[in-house]
């Protein structure tokens, strides 16, 4: 990673210090503790070949509140569908880009070929694997809610797919944390995924436990996170997926198990099917707050990856 450039690719890449330092950003932003325009005069290139409303709305309007210019490009824009490759697409931008937030749905390897020059940030709005924004925004609203991140209990119902991938990356990175994920049998966290969450637990004095059914749920949890069975651009093996699914339902049920716990989803939700309408608009949801945060989140990671240790925007 450059001096002069950072890029947010994956969480494994952000030291234990930096995402600190990121979620303490955000949660600064949301309390308008920052303010001007510290990105004025960058560009930024919007880059979604997926459907978003909230990450790209939010990284739109936060490169825009920081002062930076923003160039979209939608999915048949570039010429990496004639054949060039990431790599030298990569060369070509970063000659005119400060950043690029790319959402790819794909390979993370696609994303470090974007990084691989040290004169444009690149940042993972999502890749098959891993969405980093979206663990720097649930850190932020929970650590808006609580105060705090140290010693929180938080219990992940659904797909091991890449938010909870990105949140098992980071959770356990602080202090006495616990992450409880109950993942319907074979649509668990990858192996390696899992590993390394489990190591960060060890050096943090946190647990990381996976199951797959939804026996003895741990009590009291402060948080109960789902997100929709169906992600973008991916599609199920099993025929009968919904059948393994069905009994991993957020249902009032199940968040009464915590009777304090608030309710988290990455949206967009499907009332009905991972979460009930009674749990997702009811009182202790903070699925809406948690997209305002998308905002907050963005703004930290632009404000992270564009500007140097002085503090100023590097063009």
């Amino acid at each position: 990673m450059s001096a002069l450039r950072r890029h947010l690719v994956s969480l494994t890449d952000v030291d234990t210090a930096e995402l600190r330092h990121l979620v303490r950003l955000g949660v600064d932003y949301a309390g308008g503790q920052r303010l001007g325009e510290p990105l004025a005069g960058s560009i930024i290139g919007i880059y979604f070949r997926k459907t978003s409303t909230r990450t790209r709305t939010a990284f739109s309007a936060a490169a825009l509140r920081l002062g930076a210019r923003i160039i979209g490009y939608g999915p048949g824009d570039l010429q990496l569908n004639t054949g060039e490759t990431a790599e030298d697409t990569g060369r070509v931008l970063s000659r005119m880009l400060d950043g690029l937030v790319a959402r790819t749905a794909g390979s993370t390897e696609e994303l470090r070929a974007f990084a691989d020059q040290d004169t444009m940030s690149v940042v993972n709005a999502m890749s098959e694997r891993e969405h980093p924004t979206q663990a720097i925004t649930d850190l932020i609203t929970l650590a808006r809610r609580f105060g705090r991140l140290k010693g929180l209990r938080v219990l992940y119902v659904g797909e091991g797919n890449n938010t909870a991938a990105a949140l098992a990356l980071s959770l356990p990175r602080f202090e006495g944390t616990e992450l409880y994920l109950r993942t319907p049998p074979g649509y668990g966290l990858d192996p390696s995924v899992l590993a390394q969450a489990q190591q960060y637990a060890r050096l943090s004095g946190s647990v990381v436990v996976q199951q797959h059914d939804m026996d003895a749920l741990p009590k009291p949890v402060d948080a109960i996170y789902t997100t929709r069975w169906q992600t973008t651009g991916t599609s199920k093996p099993d025929e009968n997926w919904r059948e393994i699914f069905d009994p991993f339902q957020v249902n009032q049920a199940v968040l009464d198990t915590s009777p304090d716990a608030v309710f988290l989803h990455d949206l967009p939700a499907h009332r009905g099917e991972e979460v009930t309408a009674e749990v997702l608009d009811g009182p202790r949801s903070l699925a809406f707050d948690q997209a305002e945060n998308k905002l907050n989140g963005a703004l930290a990671v632009l404000d992270w990856c564009l500007r140097d240790h002085t503090g100023f925007p590097v063009h």
